[in-house]
């Protein structure tokens, strides 16, 4: 077996089990992951504006 399939496959199953032992942390870590690209992508686009304004 492929070490970089093997290497997937068990992240997934980490996640999984992440998910599942704690959905509850899991969430809130799922949320401040999309709030942290929201922010990161509203800086990006200030930065542009202001670039071409």
């Amino acid at each position: 077996m492929n070490a970089k399939k093997l290497a997937g496959l068990v992240v997934i199953a980490l996640v999984l089990f992440f998910v599942i032992a704690q959905p509850g942390h899991a969430a809130g870590l799922v949320s401040n992951i999309i709030q942290f690209l929201r922010s990161s992508a509203e800086s990006v686009i200030t930065f542009v504006s202001n670039v071409f304004s």
